[in-house]
C-alpha cells in the first residue's frame, strides 16, 4: 500500500478486539515474563521491583508534578538547573485523576496508567500493521515491540507507553481518513512528550497529500472536470472532507504548542522558554554531534571500543530499517512520523543511555521485521520471538537494577 487506502476492517469494537486478541494476549505474556524476571532479579539484590517501576528517575519527576504542580527545580553543583517544566503534563494529570477517584497514590496511578496505556499501544500498533500488511504481520509487529531490549519501560510509570498509544491510534486514524480523531489524538500526544511534534507532522503531511490527491483526481489527463453544480451531493461531500481535514490539522499542534507557549509565559522567557528549560538538562538538538563524539570516545580503549562498535551497529540498523520501510513503500504518514522520532532521538544531545528508550515509539521501524517473521512458519517465528522475549526479560531486569536511569 502506498497511499491512504483502507483495508477491510471489523465493523464493531468487539470484532476489532477479537481480531487483535492474539496480539494482545501475546503482548501480555511477554510483559508478564519481563515483570517476573524483574521481580526475581530485584529480590536477589534486595531491591523492590515495584519501586524501580514507579519511584525512580523520571517517574519521580512525574509524580512530583502530579502532587505539587510545576515550579520544582534542582540546582546542581555544575550550574545546571533541572526543572520539572521539562516534563509534559498529560501523564501527571492522569496520575492526579487516578489518585482523586481512588485510594491509590500518584505513583500507583502512574503504574496503572502505564499498564493500560501499554495495552492500548499494543492494540494501536496491531491496528496500523494489520491495516497496512495484514493480521499476521500485525501480531508480529506487536510482539517485536514487546520484546525490545528496553521493553521493560513499557511497564514503568513513564510516558513512553502513553505516547506510543496516542501516536499509534492517531496514525491509524490518519490511515483510515478520520481526521478530527487524528487531530485530537495528536493534540493529546503533544501534551505527553516533546516528540509529539512527530505526530503533528504526520497528520499535516498526510492531510496536505490528501488535498493534493483529491485535486488531481478532479483533473484527468491534465484537464479539470467541469465543476459540479452548486449544492450538489458531490460538492457537499468534497466540502465536508476538506473541512474534516482542516479541523484535524488545526487540532493537531494545539497540545505541543500550547504547553511550550505556556512554559515560555510561565518562565517569562517568551516562546522559546521551553528550550531554555531543556538546556538546563543539557538537552538540545545538535544534529547528532554530541552523540557522535560520545561514540568516538569509546574507541580510546579496547574494552570500551566494543561498546562503540555496538553503538555504530545499532544506529546503522535503525537507519537500515527506515530505508527498508521506504523501499517497501510504507504509507507516507508512517514514514514522516518515524523519520521525525528517529531524528530527534539520534540527533539530540540528551543523556545517551536513554536513546534506545527514546526510539521505542518509532514502532514502524519494526514493520520490515514483522513482515519477514510473518512469512515464516508459525513454529519458527514463535521460537524466534520466544527466545528474544527471554533475553529481553533478563536484560530488562539487569538494566533496571543498574545505577543509571533508562
Amino acid at each position: 500500500m502506498t497511499d491512504l487506502e483502507t483495508r477491510a476492517t471489523p465493523s464493531s469494537r468487539a470484532g476489532a478486539l477479537r481480531r487483535a486478541a492474539p496480539a494482545l494476549l501475546g503482548y501480555a505474556a511477554v510483559r508478564a515474563l519481563g515483570l517476573v524476571a524483574l521481580a526475581v532479579w530485584s529480590a536477589a539484590r534486595d531491591k523492590s521491583a515495584y519501586t524501580l517501576l514507579t519511584a525512580r528517575w523520571d517517574a519521580l519527576w512525574y509524580t512530583r508534578v502530579a502532587e505539587l504542580g510545576y515550579g520544582y527545580e534542582v540546582r546542581l553543583a555544575n550550574g545546571d538547573v533541572h526543572s520539572n517544566l521539562a516534563f509534559f503534563p498529560l501523564l501527571p494529570w492522569l496520575e492526579r485523576l487516578v489518585a482523586a477517584v481512588s485510594p491509590l497514590s500518584y505513583a500507583d496511578g502512574g503504574f496503572l496508567v502505564g499498564l493500560f496505556a501499554s495495552l492500548a499501544a499494543a492494540w494501536g500498533i496491531f491496528a496500523v500493521a494489520d491495516h497496512v500488511y495484514g493480521r499476521r504481520a500485525g501480531v508480529c509487529a506487536v510482539l517485536l515491540w514487546a520484546v525490545l531490549p528496553v521493553g521493560i519501560v513499557q511497564s514503568m510509570a513513564y510516558s513512553e507507553s502513553l505516547f506510543t498509544a496516542l501516536a499509534a491510534w492517531a496514525l491509524y486514524a490518519v490511515l483510515t481518513g478520520r481526521w478530527p480523531v487524528a487531530g485530537t489524538l495528536a493534540l493529546l500526544a503533544g501534551l505527553t512528550r516533546p516528540v509529539g511534534m512527530a505526530v503533528v507532522a504526520a497528520v499535516w503531511v498526510a492531510a496536505l497529500a490528501s488535498f493534493v490527491r483529491d485535486r488531481r483526481a478532479g483533473e484527468p489527463d491534465g484537464a479539470r472536470i467541469a465543476p459540479s453544480a452548486p449544492g450538489s451531493a458531490l460538492d457537499s461531500a468534497s466540502g465536508s472532507a476538506d473541512a474534516s481535514r482542516v479541523l484535524g490539522m488545526l487540532l493537531a499542534p494545539l497540545g505541543t504548542a500550547g504547553y511550550v507557549l505556556w512554559v515560555g509565559h510561565h518562565t517569562g522567557k517568551g516562546p522559546l522558554g521551553y528550550l531554555d528549560v531543556q538546556a538546563g538538562w543539557r538537552n538540545g538538538f545538535d544534529g547528532g554531534y554530541a552523540f557522535a563524539r560520545f561514540v568516538a570516545e569509546k574507541f580510546t580503549s579496547f574494552p570500551s571500543a566494543l561498546a562503540g562498535v555496538g553503538l555504530i551497529v545499532g544506529v546503522a540498523s535503525v537507519i537500515w530499517l527506515y530505508v527498508v520501510g521506504v523501499r517497501q513503500r510504507q504509507p507516507l504518514p508512517l514514514l514522516v512520523y518515524t523519520g521525525v522520532v528517529t531524528a530527534l532521538a539520534l540527533c539530540a544531545s540528551s543523556y545517551f543511555g536513554s536513546k534506545p528508550r527514546l526510539l521505542m515509539p518509532a514502532f514502524p521501524l519494526l514493520l520490515p521485521l514483522a513482515l519477514a517473521l510473518a512469512r515464516l512458519r508459525t513454529r519458527r517465528s514463535a521460537l524466534v520471538l520466544g527466545s528474544v522475549a527471554v533475553a529481553s526479560a533478563l536484560y530488562g531486569a539487569f538494566w533496571l537494577n543498574g545505577s543509571g536511569p533508562p
